[in-house]
């Protein structure tokens, strides 16, 4: 059974969003505090958290920080806050989406079943493709495990899916669009910044002054090289 959890310190609004999850054919678990929704969110096995950002004893970027690198779910960022600042700090340190509040509860159960469907396809996909090596980099799709030099590196899961995807289609370029169709799905509602973020993110944990992975082609979009 596919299980979320919702992490959103305002029961009404918690509750509002578990019933029409729930309705959609969704379980979905409640954690009313940042402290909560951590001890959940380690021990519970979910395969996607909707956190919200303003939580009164932690905010959700904490949490995010704290468990991206162990968690391997997509994560939809909730933000009462229009601020460019905020989403892209949260795209930083890890999220999949993000949803603004006020939204529509069957916004966010579309967006919900979106990322699910999305994540599944891809782990089903890449569980029957072959690793990639090439220069010290490592990459198994069956364990979604990226290694440098034998050093695990941790990925979110949508840094894993771009490098993936880029690293079996080497010296082939791809556009933002086309990558953020491709990783995030075409009915996907976000911007495509985002797919800029996590190339950069991936950059900065797999590559070096001497060491190149992905190229920007100026005006067209990334490759991988080989």
């Amino acid at each position: 059974m596919t299980r979320i959890l919702i992490v959103e310190d305002d029961e009404s609004i918690a509750e509002i969003e578990h019933d029409y999850l729930e309705m959609g054919g969704i379980h979905a678990d409640i954690a009313l505090s940042g402290s909560e929704g951590m001890r959940m969110i380690t021990t519970g096995g979910y395969d996607l958290i909707v956190l919200d950002i303003m939580l009164p004893d932690m905010d959700g970027f904490q949490i995010l920080k704290k468990i991206r690198g162990e968690v391997d779910v997509p994560i939809l960022m909730v933000t009462a806050k229009q601020s460019d600042i905020d989403i892209v700090r949260g795209l930083n340190f890890g999220a999949d989406d993000y949803i603004i509040k006020p939204f529509s509860p069957n916004e966010l159960v579309a967006r919900v079943k979106s990322h699910l469907a999305r994540f599944n396809r891809i782990k089903d996909k890449y569980s029957t493709d072959g690793s990639t090596e090439i220069n010290g980099l490592a990459i198994d799709p069956e364990s979604r495990v990226v290694t440098l030099y034998g050093e695990t590196v941790s990925l979110t899961a949508k840094e894993f899916d771009i490098l993936h995807f880029l690293s079996t289609h080497p010296n082939q370029v791809f556009s933002r669009a086309h990558l953020f169709d491709r990783i995030w799905g075409v009915e996907a509602v976000g911007d495509i910044s985002t797919v800029t973020v996590h190339i950069r993110k991936i950059r900065e944990k797999i590559e070096g002054p001497d060491v190149k992975f992905i190229e920007t082609v100026w005006g067209v979009g990334y490759k991988f090289l080989n």
